[in-house]
């Protein structure tokens, strides 16, 4: 017999349901039941290496930590991963799959829906209950035929769904209601949930009972805003909404992170702005550089494009000048890559351009291949000048998903020395920094959670900016987050109903 399912759909995009699936595998696994997170379907540039070499949505992988297990491809069978020109990247299982436009993956439905329900089943024998994440709206009616994610999940699952609504956003009740009434399904939803509520919860009361009323099921929760969680967000439109950093004006330190069209694992940076002192800015025009203490250029999917978008906005030119003057500039991933001499794509992989010139900032080249390096890797720093000054020997760990692989063009340093790349021990480098210490690279996801490291890059910086900065010696874990979350979300759920949900549908 397999287990349970409890499944959570949303309103629309961005409604809050990520955070929820994990604010309930939390709850779940706190009351005792081993509890697995599941999204068939997921389009996000933010992912996540899973331990055995796998790629999986960065939000799957945020869930599966809430529950306490590992996160596996079968929690996300199918990634989309958009891309420049109306492509995208699919990810099936983990493992590139196709490279194809809209209109062409709707014709794999068939192909894509029993992978999705033979990695449900197999979750479904191995945990005590799945919590099903949907995606965008059930009711994108022209869409319908060719659903795999949402009411078809539930149906297959035989599934109660939680119906998620964001009031922030304002119209609520054409949200819920409105959903409620185009869903060919009505009697999966056996409750409503009101999340990013802000102030009065008493004020809502009439709310509740209008939306019960008419929708002839109950509100099981309202959920309020919850601020300053340091949880990756499913892709970067979450940017869009960041709240600003407290003491803004008093920050000791200015980061500029380049918000390139088609940034992924901006969660690389929260460690950072976790810090007390350091205000981290996502920034789009060159004149936002100037007063940036440190720039730093992170992942991308597509680089070529990336780096083309640089050239058209004038800040390729605007970081090169700034580079020539001292400034510290760090590249991660297709950062990396965009900081090198030379781009290769001969096989296309990623572009019909071949050849493209780099910034021409660090002493390496890049050539892009199909195959994707996904793994999780740990070493320690091999530099020990500019930016990672008093850092050489420090313990690294990450994660590295890209394509193809970066050489030295000529004589270079390598930033890192990487002693384990997935379950094999390794003597290997990574990265590369220039001879005076404030231009690097690195391929590792997640450089910055890494306290020392951090702490000492962040000091080295403002010691040469001729800043005071004094690190309290913070360290950064999500743990305290996913409890939080959990707890926060306890407190304004009817959770004896959820409860009887999940044990009685």
């Amino acid at each position: 017999m397999r287990s349970p399912t409890l499944m959570l759909q949303g309103t629309m995009s961005s409604v809050g349901k990520s955070l929820l699936v994990a604010a309930f595998c939390r709850l779940f696994k706190a009351a005792g039941l081993r509890v697995a997170p599941f999204k068939a379907q997921n389009m996000a540039l933010n992912s996540y290496a899973t331990h055995d070499g796998f790629e999986v949505g960065r939000a799957q992988a945020m869930q599966a930590a809430a529950a306490g297990i590992e996160v596996t491809a079968a929690m996300n069978p199918v990634l989309i991963k958009p891309e420049a020109d109306s492509f995208a990247q699919i990810i099936v299982m983990g493992k590139p799959w196709a490279r194809l436009p809209a209109h062409a993956y709707y014709q794999k439905r068939n192909e894509l829906w029993g992978i999705v329900t033979n990695a449900l089943d197999s979750l479904r024998e191995t945990y005590d209950l799945v919590v099903i994440e949907g995606a965008g709206s059930p009711v994108e009616l022209n869409l319908r035929q060719n659903d795999i994610v949402n009411m078809a999940v539930a149906n297959y699952a035989d599934s109660p769904v939680l119906l998620v609504g964001d009031i922030d956003r304002g119209g609520i009740f054409a949200q819920l209601l409105g959903t409620l009434m185009l869903l060919e399904e009505k009697e999966r939803v056996r409750g409503f949930l009101v999340n990013k509520f802000r102030g009065d919860r008493n004020l809502f009361t009439e709310g509740i009972n209008i939306l019960e009323e008419k929708g002839k099921i109950p509100v099981l929760g309202v959920i309020p805003f919850i601020r300053n969680l340091r949880l990756p967000d499913e892709d970067s439109v979450a940017l869009d909404d960041l709240q600003p950093q407290p003491n803004l004006n008093k920050a000791n330190l200015e980061l500029a992170v380049i918000r390139l069209p088609h940034l992924s694992n901006f969660d690389d940076f929260d460690a950072l702005r976790a810090e007390s002192n350091v205000f981290v800015s996502f920034v789009e025009s060159a004149k936002e550089l100037d007063s940036a203490d440190l720039i730093i250029l992170p992942g991308t999917k597509t680089t070529i494009a990336d780096l083309r978008f640089l050239r058209e906005r004038g800040l390729a030119s605007r970081i090169i000048a700034l580079a020539q003057e001292g400034r510290p500039i760090l590249g991660i991933c297709g950062g990396y890559q965009i900081l090198g001499k030379m781009i290769f794509d001969p096989n296309e992989v990623e572009s019909a351009e071949k050849e493209v010139q780099g910034l021409g900032l660090l002493p390496v080249s890049t050539t892009f291949v199909a195959e994707k390096q996904t793994l999780r890797s740990q070493g320690k720093v091999f530099a020990k000048q500019g930016l990672f000054a008093n850092a050489q020997n420090l313990p690294v760990a990450g994660y590295e998903i890209h394509s193809g692989y970066t050489n030295f063009v000529g004589a270079g340093q390598p930033l890192l020395q990487v002693t384990r790349r997935g379950e094999t021990s390794v003597n290997e480098s990574d990265g590369a920094i220039a001879p005076n210490g404030w231009i690097a690279g690195t391929y590792f996801h997640g450089l910055f959670e890494n306290d020392e490291l951090r702490h000492q890059l962040l000091q080295n910086v403002a010691n040469l900016r001729g800043k005071v900065w004094e690190s309290k010696s913070t360290t950064f874990d999500r743990e305290e987050s996913y409890t939080y979350l959990a707890e926060t979300v306890r407190q304004h759920l009817d959770w004896e109903k959820v409860w009887q949900l999940v044990h009685g549908f």
